[in-house]
C-alpha cells in the first residue's frame, strides 16, 4: 500500500541520503504510488522518478506538469511497440536490453528529434528471469551499436538475480564498473553512468560505484 504521507515520505528520503554519497542520484521508483505521494517526494527534494509502464507514466506526468523541473526515468523493462512512445515521454531509459531495440530507438530518435540518455542493460549474474547484454554480447555488439549515432548512451545498467548475499552483491556490481572501464578504454568515453541498487541493495551497489540508485518503497510502501 502506497503511503502518502508527506512527513514518513520525508523521513526516508533523509534516511536513504544518508547512506549514499551526497553524488549518487537517487531516482524514486514511483511506479507504484499515487500523484500525491510523488508531489510529497518532490517537496523532500526529490527531482528524477522512475516509471515502468508508459502508459501509466504518461497520466502521471500530465497530472504533475507544472513540476516544470522533474526528470523522468523509464526503468521498466521495454517492448518494441512502446518504444517510440518512450523516447517522447521520458528522459532517461535505462533498460535498453538487446541490439534490436537500441536499433529501434534509433529510428524512432531521429524522427522525433529527441534524444533521452539511454542505459544498457547488462546481466553478469547467471538469471534466465532478466534481461540484458552478457559482457561477451555487449563487447561483440559494440561495432553495430557505435553505427547507430543518434543514441546518447552514457551507462550501464543491472538488476541482480534474487538471493545474492552481501559480497555476491557486491561483486556482481562491482563487475558493472570494471565493465563499464574497459567500455571506456575502447573509445566509449560517456559510459560514466551505473544505475544499480534497488530498495534491498541500494547501500551496497552505492558502495561499488552506483551513480544512480532506484528506490521505491523504501521511500513509498507504508
Amino acid at each position: 500500500m502506497s503511503d502518502t504521507n508527506p512527513e514518513s515520505i520525508a523521513d526516508r528520503i533523509h534516511t536513504i541520503r544518508s547512506n549514499i554519497p551526497a553524488n549518487v542520484k537517487l531516482v524514486a521508483v514511483s511506479k507504484y504510488t499515487t500523484t500525491q505521494a510523488i508531489r510529497a517526494a518532490y517537496d523532500a527534494g526529490v527531482r528524477d522518478f522512475g516509471e515502468s509502464r508508459v502508459q501509466d507514466s504518461k497520466v502521471k506526468q500530465e497530472e504533475l506538469a507544472d513540476l516544470t523541473d522533474i526528470t523522468w526515468h523509464m526503468i521498466g523493462s521495454l517492448q518494441s511497440n512502446k518504444a517510440r512512445q518512450a523516447i517522447a515521454q521520458f528522459d532517461w531509459i535505462h533498460s535498453i536490453d538487446r541490439f534490436s531495440l537500441a536499433e529501434q530507438c534509433e529510428r524512432h530518435i531521429a524522427d522525433l528529434g529527441k534524444s533521452p540518455k539511454l542505459l544498457l542493460q547488462v546481466k553478469l549474474a547467471n538469471d534466465p528471469n532478466k534481461f540484458g547484454w552478457s559482457e561477451s554480447e555487449l563487447l561483440a555488439d559494440l561495432p553495430r551499436l557505435e553505427k547507430l549515432q543518434n543514441l546518447n548512451i552514457v551507462g550501464l545498467m543491472t538488476i541482480l538475480p534474487l538471493g545474492l548475499d552481501e559480497s555476491q552483491a557486491y561483486e556482481v556490481f562491482s563487475r558493472v564498473g570494471v565493465l563499464a572501464e574497459k567500455l571506456r578504454s575502447l573509445g566509449w568515453a560517456d559510459i560514466c553512468e551505473l544505475s544499480m541498487g534497488m530498495s534491498a541493495d541500494y547501500a551496497i551497489a552505492a558502495r561499488a560505484g552506483a551513480t544512480l540508485i532506484r528506490v521505491g518503497s523504501q521511500i513509498f510502501a507504508s
